[in-house]
Formats: C-alpha cells, structure tokens, sequence
C-alpha cells in the first residue's frame, strides 16, 4: 500500500512537472521554430505513434506477471517474459520494414504539404522512426515494474525523462538549432529513460528472462489476450494519433498546428486524471484471486476522488480556457480553446472508472471492449473525413468527442453484463453526491470569469485561484464523504504538526 500511495503522490507530481513545464515551455517553442514546424513535429509523431505500439504484450506482461506473483510463481514470470520478447523482436523486425516503406510514399499520402515541407518531414519522420525501431522491444519495461508494484520507480523515471528533455530542448532553442534537433532530444531521452528502468528492473524485482522457454498452451493464451489488446490499440490509434493525418490529407499543417495545441491540453487533462491508472491492477488481480472479488467499492472511492480532479480541471478550463490560450499561444489559435472543451468534455464521465478498466483486463473480457473501440474507431474516420474538409480542426474535434461517448456507454455494459457491477450503484455513488455541487460551480466559475475579466495573465491568475478556492470549499462542505475530507485535511495537518514539534524543540 505505500507504493500505492507513494506512486499516487509521484505520479501526480511527475504530472505537475509536465503541466508546469509544458505551459511555459510549449509557447516559446512554437515562436521559435514557427507554426508550419509544430504542425510537422506534431504529424510526425502521431505517424510514428500509428505504427509503434506493443501490439497488446504490455498489457498481457502486467496481467500475466501480476496473476504469477499472486499466485508465489516467479517461476512462471520468468518464463512467460521470455516468450514476450521473442514475440517484441519478430515484431520488430516487421515495424522496421513497415516504416520503411511508409517514408517513400509520403508525398504521396501527404499531398496538402508543400515541397520544402515534405522534405523537413522526412527528416523528422527519419530520426523518430530510427527511435521507434531501437527502442520497441523494450517496452515491456513498464508492465515488469507495474506488475511488480514498483510504481515509485516507474514514476521516477517519466519525471527524469521529462526534465532531461525540458533542460536540453530549451538549450537547443538559445542556441538556434530548431525542429530537428527537437525530435532528436525526444529518442535521446527516451533511450535514457529505458536504461533506467533496466537497472530498477534488475536492482529491485527478482524478474529474469527465460529465453529457453518454449510453449504453444502458453503462446496461444498470451497471443489470444494481446490480440484483442492489439485491436483495441489500433482503434486507439485511430482517434488521436490518425487526426493529424487525416488534417494533413484534407487542410493542412496550420489546422494541425491548431489541433496540436488541443490535443497538448487534452493529453494534460487525460494523464492528470488518468495518473492512478496500471498502478492498482496488482490489487484488482489479488481482490478476485484470493479475495471476495467484490471491486464496487474500491471503484468508487478510486472514482470519486478521480472525479473531483478531473471535475476541477475540466470546469476550470471551460470557464477560463479562451483566454488561458489567448495569453498562452496567441490570438492564432483561439480556435484550439472550443477544440479542447470537445476533447476533453467526454473524460468526465469515463476516466472515473480506472478500476472499471483494470477489471476488464483482469478478468480477461478484453475481446468484448475490442469491439466498442472497433465501432469507436470507423465512427470516428467517417464523421472526421466528412467533417474535417469544411470545419478543419473542428470538424476532428466534434467527431471525436461523439464516439468518446459511445465509447464510455459500451464500456458501461461491459462492466454491467459481463464483470457484473452494478454500474448504476457506481454512478449513484460517485456522480450522484458530487453532481449538484458541480453544476453551481460551473455558474460560479463564468460569473468569476466576468466580473474579473482575464486580459492578462495576473488577472487569469487571481480568476484560477478564487475559481480553486470556491470549488474545494463547496465540495468540502457539501460533496465530499468523511474519508475524502481527511485525505485533504491530512497533508495540512502534518505540516502542522510539523511546524508545532519544531517550535517545541527550538531552545
């Protein structure tokens, strides 16, 4: 349970870290390297991100390995880690060919890119495909940790990789070298933190590789669980990570760099919310292994304070939002603010159920949430090419907020008919309580917002934190339940007695 709590607290740290550095750091990189570059470096990320991903045997790892060590067999983990990594490494070699040839047809899929565009994207694509290929087999680092309940570890080595890459690129751009050496800094780091997590991995678990290992039972179970996994990071993948493409086929790089700038606020909002998510699939696996199996109440106190964080953020930025992004990156991309508020509106209701989630994966119901997210998927690629001609950015924005909701309801049935929870008793618990109180702190929220109308960024400031005092206040007083005022109040009473011991001890 400490690594529980100590993974929390760090991970929300690492967030701040990421929010913090990203509202400074994001602005300044698009002045210096010009919005037609952040509209290439956003493409050639969500490009590679298409084609890297671990194919579902991340996932497979932690589930795997953590049902091994609930069960006392390190044995066995060894074992089924040996056969993930020869599967990582044919793949591999797939992905390298595949990417291969995706870079002597690009401009021809990229037909919106002018000549001197296509050139510099080549050579982005380039240097983040030569990561993509290096650091592939590795990702099964994160799932190793994970099962192992080494979340402080894990968490340690995202906020290390995020400074390094904050410290060097702001280096780089004093010293003029631009787009490319952006992308650079990003596979650097990304190397570094991978070998940080090997000596974790060797230094505090007793997980090794059974390279010998050989079984097809065994093979086939793994192969029947990641593919649906697969699937579903493929439909993923056809949300985000496609949008730029599809913008790059149908507008251009100017309504990527706009939506680039949405999806930076919708990414901060998801991983904010979204920090708790991995960490208590251990304590999921254990409660249905050796338990009563029952995770309704762990749900919903995991989902009520998930919901007062991700609440506080999305209220916050509907009220403010506008001119957060005017101040933030310009009047050019006052077109993000109504983008983000469709991105990240359908969060609230579905980054709640994180335990939810983690039940799904561990009772092995993956091939029954493949097929919402299939369906999610060929929604969100007709409505974007129907929409995205006309309204651009927008029309990405409105389509992907439509099948966000379809999404969260076909993973209420799931969770309903087939992990029988009673996902009405969920939302009555969570949603029901916190509901009214949210609802008046939104009508607050815009009467802050014009009385103190935020031109600048010290009114924007005084607008946040009078907006954060009346939010905590109203839910401490008429939302929150006993156990969520103490995890407020405890944090401040230790800093009290802190305080008080130190006093006493002073001659």
């Amino acid at each position: 349970m400490n690594q529980l709590k100590a993974g929390a607290t760090i991970s929300y740290l690492s967030l701040g870290i990421n929010i913090i550095t990203g509202l400074l750091y994001t602005p300044w990189m698009i002045n210096s390297i010009g919005r037609t570059n952040f509209g290439l470096y956003t493409l050639a990320m969500s490009v590679i991100s298409l084609f890297v991903f671990d194919f579902g045997l991340s996932a497979a790892v932690t589930r795997f390995i953590a049902k091994y060590l609930a069960m006392d067999r390190q044995d066995l983990a060894n074992k089924c880690l040996g056969l993930v990594y020869k599967l990582y490494i044919y793949i591999d070699i797939v992905l390298f060919l595949a990417l291969v040839i995706v870079y002597f047809f690009i401009p021809q899929i990229y037909e919106e890119l002018t000549p001197d565009e296509i050139e510099r994207f080549k050579v982005v694509y380039s240097i983040a495909a030569v990561y993509s290929v290096l650091s592939f087999p590795f990702i099964p680092v994160n799932g190793i940790l994970t099962a192992h309940e080494k979340i402080v570890q894990l968490k340690l080595a995202d906020i290390f990789q995020k400074l390094f890459i904050v410290g060097t690129m702001t280096t780089c751009l004093l010293l003029d070298y631009g787009l490319y050496a952006l992308v650079l800094i990003n596979a650097v780091a990304g190397l570094l933190c991978i070998i940080f997590k090997l000596v974790c991995i060797k230094r505090y678990t007793k997980q090794t590789v059974a390279w010998s290992y050989s079984s097809k039972t065994e093979l086939k179970s793994l192969a029947s669980y990641s593919g649906w996994v697969t699937v579903i990071a493929l439909a993923q993948r056809c949300i985000f990570n496609l949008a730029p493409t599809i913008l790059g086929i149908t507008s251009g790089t100017v309504s990527i760099a706009i939506l680039g700038i949405a999806m930076t606020i919708e990414g901060y909002c998801f991983t904010f919310a979204n920090a708790l998510n991995g960490i208590f699939l251990p304590k999921v696996m254990r409660i249905l292994i050796k338990e009563d199996g029952n995770i309704l109440p762990l749900m919903i106190r995991v989902g009520r304070i998930q919901l007062l964080v991700i609440a506080f953020i999305i209220i916050g930025f509907i009220c403010f939002g506008n001119q957060f992004i005017y101040l933030w990156v310009g009047e050019d991309f006052k077109a993000s603010y109504i983008c983000a508020v469709l991105l990240i509106i359908p969060s609230l209701f579905h980054l709640p159920q994180t335990i939810g989630s983690e039940a799904i994966y561990a009772q092995n119901k993956v091939k029954q949430l493949a097929i919402v997210f299939v369906v999610m998927a060929i929604c969100n690629i007709i409505g974007a090419f129907i929409l995205s001609p006309s309204l651009g950015a927008l029309g990405i924005c409105i389509s992907i907020c439509f099948v966000y909701l379809i999404r969260t309801i076909g993973f209420d049935l799931i969770l309903w008919k087939q992990i029988k929870i009673n996902i009405c008793d969920f939302f009555r618990s969570s949603f029901g309580s916190l509901l009214p109180s949210l609802l008046g702190i939104v009508l607050i929220g815009f009467i802050i917002a014009y009385l103190i109308h935020p031109g600048t960024w010290f009114k924007l400031i005084i607008d946040i934190i009078l907006f954060a005092i009346v939010y905590w206040g109203a839910l401490y007083v008429f939302g929150m339940n006993s156990e969520e005022k103490n995890l407020i109040m405890t944090p401040f009473r230790s800093c009290l007695l802190y305080t008080s011991d130190a006093a006493d001890d002073t001659p």
